[in-house]
């Protein structure tokens, strides 16, 4: 790729200094497998982290992670997003990225203050009967503190960092710049679409960036579970949250990674984590709105054995098509059926026009038949799930953004209950459940949504078929009608075939020149004669080795 190319973009033109930044880090941790022992140590302590840890004893994911960490919050946000697409990275940078840590120094009281007069329009400490202003926990976007209303509830007011709209526009300016690049000039990156990844992921992060949004959600959670006295979702506060603040309820409670606590509060762990399980599975099957970041800090241990639930900026939807499609792949794991597997793969992902249906059935049947002669107890829907990720990918097929989001769900939802109780199976968890999500499918409700679709469908079809055809006719009678045909590999086609008549041609010329000896000749032989033989013959054989290298005969797709 030319130099020029790349200054030339407005992305990169425009943030000059922190392209350079970005580009550094980069190359530190992209060549930090270069550098082996025979290397000085003074180069070796360029490329170390900040806390001393050797880069060059470090895995390519584990580098990646840092890298992100140390690139700030645009990238540690792309890098969880990219956790969740694990049909793109594979199920050991999927995990690894997951790993991602989120903390920011916390701005200081006075610019909290500032930002909250601002944005509430009164002073904080007459909206608040207590305040204060040292950050409990500071994350990449945000900053919680402890508060207190004149009513009495004690509340966490989360603060958006003084800037950070500024830093994250900036940053996603010049990853849309990385993209447009990637794709341009780099074929394989290209099938994955960075450009459309980069605009989702532009879209969520900007969405994420407004706490209403996330206040949304949280009120929408709390309807869902309204009935479920076993689920608690904070309460939100409207009138004391905005774009850049929300307030919330504080809840009483720990994170479920506190064993010990649990322990000595005479909580039931397993009974906790098997009701925060039922809890995603019914968000994903029942409401298909669900909380995507199911890591143990955002799953609370409330009094009582009440689950709480934690940040709620990251969600994902579903519309029925796509739930239809994960329940689908999920019976066909349970049931341990290949060729089902198979056909909803192929029917629900984006698949490329070379691929090889064959291979990918022998695939799907070895995972399969890794699974088939396990008892329920054995059965690891998570190992079976990255197993099918990384079939998946290893045949370029790309699922649609909530089936992925979903695969990597499941699997982080049971790694989390795995922490409080090692024999949780999640599998027969959904196999419990198998005949609810069944009548659910083909309740009279769900049946009816499909007869109404098909419906739409078939309608808008013999609308336009009338009009379509009576253009194609006319067409017809007015001799204008053209038929486009794409042929894949014509010019490779062309190539060969006039390099083939050339040479034969070449090879034929030559011949009638040494049988007519065509001076000049030395002892009888025609000099151009045999010359353009020798070429002949060199061009035929190069002709040959490339047809054979693509596939005998036969162009490889």
């Amino acid at each position: 790729m030319p130099l020029s190319t790349f200054t030339s973009l407005p992305q990169f033109s425009r943030n000059t200094l922190r392209v350079t930044e970005i580009v550094e880090v980069l190359a530190k941790y992209g060549l930090a497998n270069w550098i082996t022992d025979p290397f000085p140590d003074v180069v070796k302590n360029l490329f170390k982290t900040s806390d001393g840890i050797d880069l060059t004893t470090l895995s390519e994911a584990e580098r990646l992670r840092l890298a992100l960490t140390e690139l700030g919050p645009t990238f540690i946000k792309l890098g969880q997003v990219l956790s969740t697409r694990i049909d793109l990275v594979g199920p050991e940078l999927a995990a690894e990225l997951t790993e991602l840590q989120s903390g920011t120094p916390p701005d200081p009281p006075e610019v909290v203050r500032a930002t909250l007069e601002s944005e509430l329009g009164e002073n904080p400490d007459r909206l608040f009967a207590e305040f204060d202003y040292h950050a409990l926990a500071s994350a990449s976007i945000g900053q919680a503190h402890l508060a207190r209303l004149h009513g009495g509830q004690d509340v966490i007011v989360k603060v958006q960092h003084e800037g950070i709209e500024e830093k994250v526009s900036t940053d996603l300016d010049i990853l849309l710049g990385l993209t447009k690049l990637a794709e341009q000039y780099d074929s394989e990156l290209r099938y994955y679409q960075p450009q459309a990844t980069a605009d989702e992921f532009r879209k969520s992060l900007m969405q994420e960036l407004d706490f209403r949004r996330e206040m949304r959600n949280m009120q929408t959670f709390a309807r869902n579970f309204d009935h479920n006295l076993a689920v608690h979702i904070p309460k939100a506060y409207p009138e004391f949250s905005t774009r850049r603040v929300l307030t919330m309820e504080k809840l009483n409670g720990y994170s479920i990674a506190s064993l010990e606590r649990l322990k000595q509060d005479g909580i039931d762990g397993k009974e906790l984590i098997h009701t925060g399980a039922n809890m995603f599975i019914d968000m994903v099957f029942r409401d298909r709105f669900y909380h995507a970041d199911p890591h143990p800090g955002n799953i609370w241990a409330l009094p009582g054995g009440v689950v709480g639930l934690l940040d709620c900026g990251m969600v994902g939807r579903l519309d029925s098509q796509t739930q239809e499609g994960i329940e689908e792949v999920l019976m066909a794991i349970i049931a341990k059926d290949t060729e089902q597997l198979t056909n909803v793969v192929v029917r629900l992902g984006s698949v490329p026009r070379n691929l090889d249906r064959n291979a990918l059935q022998k695939d799907v049947e070895e995972l399969v038949d890794d699974y088939v002669e396990l008892s329920a107890r054995d059965f690891d829907v998570s190992n079976a799930l990255d197993a099918l990720a990384e079939v998946i990918r290893k045949h370029h097929i790309l699922l649609p953004t909530g089936i992925a989001s979903l695969i990597r769900l499941l699997i982080m939802l049971e790694g989390t209950v795995r922490l409080l109780d090692p024999d949780f199976q999640l599998f027969k968890l959904l196999e419990s459940r198998k005949l609810e999500f069944t009548q659910k499918r083909f309740s009279p409700e769900r049946l009816m949504q499909r007869v109404l679709r098909s419906y739409r469908d078939w309608e808008r079809l013999l609308t336009m078929l009338p009009r379509e055809l009576a253009d194609i006719l006319d067409s017809f009678r007015s001799s204008n009608f053209e038929v486009h045909l794409n042929v894949r590999h014509l010019d490779t086609i062309v190539n060969r075939l006039v390099y083939g008549i050339l040479s034969a041609a070449l090879f034929m010329g030559s011949c009638m020149m040494l049988s007519a000896s065509i001076p000049p000749i030395v002892r009888g032989v025609s000099v151009f004669g045999a010359l353009g033989c020798g070429i002949a013959l060199f061009l035929g054989f190069r002709l040959l080795l490339a047809v054979k290298r693509s596939g005998d005969l036969e162009d490889e797709d």
